[in-house]
This record gives C-alpha cells, structure tokens and sequence, in this order.
C-alpha cells in the first residue's frame, strides 16, 4: 500500500524548492539550498528508491517533478500564479500544454530552471542525467520525449514511466493491456508437465531453460559471470503445429511462476518503413527488467532468412531483421521463438540462441499416451475400440487429438444414449485431417 502522506510530503517538497527558486529569480533573494528530505519507510516505491539507490539531489527531484502534474494537475501553475498573478510568457521555466492535460506538463528545461538555475554547469549535469547513458533511462524509469529536428532537447516533456506512476500511486503494477504499444496477451494453463508428452531429449532440454529461470541471477552475480555471459537466454522451438510449443512455454511460466506473454506479429509487421521497429521498440522496452516470458509464435514472419537487396522493401526488411537481432540479443528476459520449420530461420538467429529444441511429431506409443491422457472418465466408449491400433494407425499430434475427443465429448453430451465407437470415432479423427488439409 502507498502512504499518503510520502507524497504529500514530496509534493511540499518540491513546492517549496520550485517556490525559493522563483523568489531567487524574481526577487534576486540568495541561492536556496533544499533541505533533506524524510520519509516513512513503508517499503512503496519512494521511500525504496531513496535506501536502494541513494540518489543525487538532482536523480531525485527529477521523478518528482514528472509525478507532480498525476497528482495535482495544476501543481506548476498554482506555483507560477504566485509570482506572475497576471499571467504571462515564462519560457525560462519550460512546460508545456498536453493533448488533453490543461495543467503544466514539465520539460527538460523545467528541470533545469529547478534544480540549477543560471548555473550552467548544473544545467548541463541534468542534461546528462536526462541523457541515454543514464539508469534512468537505461532502465525505462525516466526520459525526455523526442523534439521536432532543430529545436533544443531538453524542450522534451520530462516522462516517467507509466508503472512507476502506477507504483508511487497505486503501490502496484497492472498488467499491460494488449495494445498497438504492447502487441502481446498472457497466456496461461490448466495443464501440468504430466499432461505433455514429448521425447525424453526434449524435456531434458525444456529443463535446461527452467535451470536457467532458476539459477541465472545466481550465475551472474554471486558466481561473477556478468562479465563474460550476455543478459538474457534465447531459445528455438521448432517443429509441426500442435506438438506443444506453446504449452511448454506456458508451463515453464506456470512452473516458475513467471508471466508469459504471446506476442501477436500481425500486429508489429508493418508495411510503413521504420514502423516495425517501433513497434518491436516499444515491446521490448515495455518487458525490459521483468522477468516475463516472451513466446514469438509462428516467428518465421519476422525472423525470417535475409534476401539479397534487390528493391528498397528487401533494404528495410533487412534491416528491421538486423534491429530485431540486437534487441533479442540485448534483452535480460528469456526470450522463446516457435517456428514450424528450423529451416525457416535466419543463420544469423540460429547462432544466438542458447537453445534449439524440436518438437516432433508423436510416435506411435507418445499418442497413445495422449489418447489414454486425454479421453474424459465420463465419455461412454466402446469396449471394441483398440486405442494402440487407433494411435499406431493415425499420425495426429497432441492438439489433433484434443480436438477429436473435445468433438467426440460434445457429441456425446448432446446425444448421451449414443456410446463412442470405432465408426464415430473414425469419422470424428476424418473431419480432423480434412480440416488439417490432410489426406487419408
């Protein structure tokens, strides 16, 4: 829960420190030195980033400001009222109007005007706290908007990230919605390992990613190999649909308690030059620091090979691939990318993934255990159906099967005299390969 009363007694804050630095400004009255500020340690987001990162001075006012105008929209231009009652131009304090904010939104040069003045030497250490190489921005916390070509960056409107607003007012992060900015949904499962059935090389890999989610942190830090081994783990999940790709990521989300979100790629392609980048851009930022799953399914549209450039589409489509391989490579979280066909991805992805896992198509004995795993205790079934010549007969993977006996079971629901026998059962796994476009 949030404690009232810290923002309170931020906003007073930072009221008086904007309200002595308009009285140095117009009344010429001597340099104020803020005094320190205390909090109640009620473990919300304020008082945490003040015990965790000890911030300068000038690393603290900044979120404050940016938070200032969700609290009180007029926050800055009661301020101002004081000392200019009649209105007027200001361009010394920057600010500027929102689309449908009527308050005061700060700028770079907001920030400026409070915590340095004319010093033009502080002027420019809150420029380089607002600049890329800072944490702030490295890790999504607080940044300048992009201004038009020519006019000075620090008229940027000073943003802080949307959750860290939702933490120092809510004390909690939602999950983000699925959107054009955040092209993902959660996925989520009933099902447990038991339920997937895969080769044994194949789960012994999926533990080798689990380990990883488990132990990494461990590895990086207490073991000291930040410095030799890249953020983040890259796996490959190939082969046929319905051989449990998806699942598997879900239940090594469920398994380790870590959110798994399917990104959709029909909605970050685009046809517009450079709009797919921002696109991409904007996920990739959006998870950075954590610790979610990001599943690509079907992946070949994006991650596709590279074409010789023949025309400027096959220019830009490289290069989004190029963009998109330095932010998987970049990326702290772990990253799963499904595809139908290993052959269908890029060499130059293949080489950077930690994992390469197929999916194969159920054997014989593997579908059997999904028809026995699978078949609900309330279906009426025939004694004469013989479920190792049905599964040894019928090459269907895990998804094929669950789609037979989901229509089976319905079919049995509407007609309960009716018991499930070879004839219906046949003519049910019949409708299934004609809509799979496969011929018996």
């Amino acid at each position: 829960m949030v404690n009232p009363d810290n923002l309170n007694t931020a906003l007073q804050w930072l009221n008086t420190t904007i309200t002595h630095c308009l009285e140095v400004y117009f009344s010429n009255t001597e340099e104020y030195e803020p005094e320190p500020i205390s909090l109640f340690p009620d473990n919300s987001w304020l008082p945490n980033f003040l015990e965790q990162r000890h911030p300068s001075l000038e690393e603290f006012t900044l979120p404050l400001l940016a938070l200032a105008p969700h609290l009180q929209p007029d926050f800055f231009s009661k301020i101002i009222a004081k000392f200019l009652p009649d209105g007027g131009d200001f361009p010394e304090f920057g600010g500027l109007r929102g689309t449908n904010h009527r308050g005061i939104l700060p700028t770079g040069e907001t920030a400026q005007f409070v915590i340095a003045g004319d010093d033009l030497e502080k002027r420019l250490e809150v420029q380089r706290i607002l600049s890329n190489d800072h944490w702030f921005a490295r890790e999504h916390i607080l940044w300048l908007e992009p201004v038009p070509e020519g006019e000075p960056v620090m008229s940027g409107r000073l943003t802080l990230n949307p959750e860290v607003v939702e933490q120092l007012t809510l004390g909690t992060t939602s999950k983000p919605r699925f959107s054009m900015d955040f092209p993902a949904e959660p996925i989520e499962t009933d099902m447990e390992w038991s339920d997937l059935v895969l080769p044994a090389t194949t789960l012994q890999q999926i533990r080798e990613i689990e380990h990883w989610i488990l132990h990494n942190d461990t590895l990086l830090h207490d073991w000291g190999m930040k410095k030799r081994v890249k953020p983040g783990y890259r796996a490959l999940f190939y082969g046929p649909p319905g051989t449990g790709k998806t699942l598997t990521a879900t239940l090594l989300g469920k398994e380790t308690g870590k959110q798994v979100f399917r990104i959709d790629l029909s909605r970050i392609i685009s046809k517009y030059i450079g709009e797919t980048e921002k696109n991409l851009s904007r996920l990739f930022d959006k998870a950075e620091n954590k610790n979610w799953i990001l599943f690509f399914d079907e992946a070949d549209a994006l991650f596709g090979k590279r074409t010789d450039i023949r025309d400027a589409h096959d220019k830009y489509a490289n290069q989004e691939t190029a963009y998109l391989l330095q932010r998987i490579e970049s990326h702290n979280g772990l990253i799963i990318l499904a595809s139908n066909k290993r052959g269908n991805l890029d060499e130059a992805f293949s080489r950077r993934f930690q994992s390469i896992i197929n999916f194969p198509m159920p054997k014989a004995d593997d579908r059997h255990t999904l028809w026995m795993n699978t078949l609900p205790e309330q279906l009426k079934i025939d004694e004469q159906i013989d479920w190792h010549s049905i599964a040894s007969r019928y090459e269907l993977s895990g998804a094929g099967i669950l789609n037979i006996v989901h229509y089976c079971a319905l079919e049995s629901l509407a007609a309960p005299e009716r018991t499930l026998d070879n004839t219906r059962l046949e003519q049910a796994i019949l409708r299934e390969f004609i809509k799979e476009g496969k011929v018996v």
